[in-house]
């Protein structure tokens, strides 16, 4: 409970009933009907402040806690239906709950995360498919000449297509940025939880601060991954075809609102 995770157990407050997803129409794809009863939502990250200090957390918390319904949802939320949460390390400890929770009795279990602890790796992002059609048709050359040097587009190296804070969405649709219901300004991308882990065939993005380092080193996309390593990563979610989930966050508004995107190729 006191490690930053995916898919791993949470500080919880013993005072706080677990959350559970009462969708109606909540489904596991070729399989028997669920029934009525609410499906006990799983962990799926939690993340404290001293592992992710680029992250700007609210006045009064060191904790972010994120968990979702593991079956798939006729409209949208899609396959979530998430739950987010902002907390204080200090009281939550003081109070957590020492039992194991409620577990789902049944769930799709390309949205439940194997449990992992995480590794946090700055990276240098840049706009991908969110980059202004203006900007693009000025840039085209640059991207040409990028993609004759390196062997790969700039859209396949832009922007980061793991799990992480910050930076871009790695749409793989249109992009679909939310504006907050209460000041209608577009938020904040909080962090994204999505399919392509390492040892998927995706990369993270050139580091164009490896050249001023040692101008003869191997840039960290390139390098060769030990596979058998690799093999022992990540969350192991399919997330539908390759998917994402993508949360957002408003900043100006009390409570911090949140909402998220789903999407998949």
């Amino acid at each position: 409970m006191g490690d930053s995770s995916v898919g791993g157990p949470l500080l919880w407050p013993a005072d706080e009933p677990w959350p559970m997803c009462a969708e109606p129409n909540h489904y596991k794809p070729l399989a028997a009907p669920v029934g009525p009863e609410p499906i006990a939502m799983v962990p799926v990250v939690q993340l404290y402040a001293r592992d992710v200090p680029a992250l700007a957390f609210p006045a009064g918390t060191d904790l972010l806690q994120i968990l979702w319904c593991p079956l798939i949802h006729e409209e949208e939320p899609y396959a979530a239906n998430p739950r987010l949460h902002w907390r204080s390390t200090a009281l939550t400890t003081a109070g957590a709950l020492t039992e194991e929770p409620p577990r789902p009795h049944v769930t799709d279990e390309e949205f439940v995360p194997r449990p992992c602890t995480v590794s946090p790796t700055p990276a240098v992002e840049y706009p991908n498919w969110d980059l202004p059609d203006e900007l693009d048709e000025l840039l085209g050359e640059r991207f040409d000449d990028f993609e004759i040097e390196h062997g790969y587009s700039y859209h396949e190296v832009a922007t980061t297509q793991q799990s992480k804070v910050g930076g871009y969405p790695a749409w793989m649709q249109t992009p679909r940025w939310p504006r907050c219901a209460g000041c209608d300004t577009r938020m904040e991308h909080l962090l994204s939880v999505t399919a392509t882990e390492p040892g998927m065939g995706r990369r993270l993005p050139l580091d164009d601060r490896d050249p001023l380092q040692d101008p003869a080193a191997t840039p960290s996309w390139q390098a060769e991954a030990d596979t058998a390593a690799v093999a022992t990563f990540g969350h192991h979610m399919c997330m539908g075809d390759m998917g994402g989930m993508y949360f957002f966050v408003c900043r100006t508004c009390p409570g911090t609102p949140y909402t998220h995107r789903y999407d998949c190729c």
